[in-house]
């Protein structure tokens, strides 16, 4: 793989009438008029949170034109709050204030942020205008990316919620400088994901440049973010509404989902339990003979490079993790389906796991 230029790149999510693009580089967020192009009416409202608000709300209001009805919201931050209470908070905002159907709403902050703003815009007077601005690297390479959006429930980790998508992605790779490590570590989950269902190239890639991406080297950041997007929009144009292929983007989100659900949303980052689940995936893949040892050996080692849990919790019995996987919104008429590697490279969707081949990989998973 070559080096990604530093200019800012430009790719487009096809989806007819409502394509969009996604912009990639340093130094966009606060160019005067950048959001301009996507924007619906003159109303316009950003939500972000309190962690977000003091680095990135005056570029984002800079990134606007002049002359606009302005206003901002400032939720508290953290998976825990991703709920319908703090979507009625962005409602709330949005009658008080007396915006209309011509309004656009601007989603400053990670994916807790764009997803709840994303079904705030959803459901607004039955669909209003949004912006993704992601500042996390999972919420860039993932999350804000194919129009997914909603909250969880105490039972089930984004099951409320609908399809709609934004009016562009803005990505503006210098926001990651005030990433924390975790949180770095928790987007490059969603990166290795990428290289894992679909692309064994870039996962080789990944392998050489992760001391590099995990010291925020700006050339490779911008490399892994814009081929983990080029993935996914062609994954999302292929299958908006996740009929098919776009399941494979879920590659250890059912496990995943499970421990965040368990421990209560927030005690892991989403990324971390992501990393977890997708060792084993390719765990229980090798049981099924599809992936060898060594191939296993491989998906941990790159998830150890990335700092990423190779534990589950301690707490967490096999009970447990089935009782949370059967709420899964993969599974169909009470099968389980998992997404699970027929190679690196290789995803695939099956329900035909025997169901003691299963339990035995989450008896045998080592714990924390």
């Amino acid at each position: 793989m070559s080096e990604t230029p530093s200019s800012p790149r430009t790719l487009e999510v096809s989806l007819g009438s409502r394509s969009y693009p996604i912009h990639i580089g340093p130094g966009l967020l606060g160019e005067p008029e950048a959001l301009s192009p996507w924007l619906v009416g003159r109303q316009v409202m950003i939500v972000t949170n309190e962690v977000v608000a003091p680095l990135y709300l005056e570029r984002c209001r800079a990134s606007l034109p002049a002359g606009l009805e302005v206003r901002e919201l400032v939720l508290p931050d953290g998976e825990a709050t991703k709920t319908l209470a703090s979507v009625s908070r962005i409602w709330d905002a949005l009658l008080e204030a007396g915006f209309n159907r011509r309004c656009t709403l601007v989603a400053l902050g990670g994916g807790v942020i764009g997803d709840m703003v994303g079904y705030a815009a959803a459901c607004y007077q039955r669909g209003v205008a949004f912006i993704q601005v992601p500042t996390t690297l999972l919420a860039q390479v993932d999350s804000s990316v194919g129009g997914k959006t909603g909250v969880n429930h105490l039972l089930g980790k984004n099951m409320i919620g609908a399809f709609w998508q934004p009016r562009a992605v803005l990505i503006d790779t210098d926001t990651l400088a005030t990433l924390p490590p975790r949180e770095l570590s928790a987007g490059l989950a969603e990166v290795i994901k990428y290289g894992l269902i679909r692309d064994v190239d870039f996962l080789g890639w990944l392998e050489g440049a992760m001391a590099d991406l995990r010291a925020l080297e700006p050339a490779a950041l911008a490399l892994a973010i814009e081929r983990s997007c080029a993935l996914k929009a062609r994954i999302v144009a292929e299958d908006e509404t996740e009929q098919g292929v776009r399941a494979l983007l879920n590659l250890g989100h059912t496990f995943g989902h499970a421990i965040e659900a368990h421990q209560g949303y927030g005690v892991w980052l989403h990324g971390e339990a992501v990393g977890a689940g997708m060792l084993m995936a390719a765990e229980l893949s090798a049981r099924l003979g599809w992936l060898s040892e060594a191939e296993v050996a491989r998906v941990r080692a790159i998830l150890a490079a990335a700092a990423l849990p190779l534990t589950a919790p301690g707490d967490m019995s096999v009970k447990d993790f089935l009782a949370r996987m059967r709420l899964d919104k993969k599974n169909i008429d009470s099968r389980l389906r998992l997404i699970l590697l027929r190679s690196l490279g290789n995803a695939c969707l099956t329900d035909e796991t025997p169901p003691e081949l299963l339990e035995a990989l989450i008896e045998g998973f080592p714990r924390d």
